[in-house]
């Protein structure tokens, strides 16, 4: 998947996450997280799981996180590259 344009998707709410993707020469992949000592590993795990199944390899990635589980992150991230993947 080829990333496009800048997007973001989700909220600043307690449980939940703002994803940012922009294009990039590279991937890049940056999270803040109110939990991030407890569970970087398992969100890293779960948004390299997102992007290695819809192919992309080039991209910026930003995540501010607010103890949102899997499940959220996985849609938020998805919606994020997709839209990201049209023509504006």
């Amino acid at each position: 998947m080829e990333i496009r344009r800048k997007v973001q998707a989700g909220t600043m709410q307690s449980s939940d996450l703002m994803v940012f993707v922009e294009p990039a020469e590279k991937l890049i992949i940056e999270i803040e997280s109110t939990v991030i000592k407890q569970f970087e590993h398992l969100i890293r795990a779960k948004v390299s799981e997102v992007l290695d199944r819809l192919e992309v390899t080039r991209a910026a990635v930003r995540i501010t996180d607010r103890g949102a589980l899997d499940y959220a992150i996985e849609a938020r991230l998805e919606s994020a590259l997709r839209r990201a993947a049209t023509e504006g």
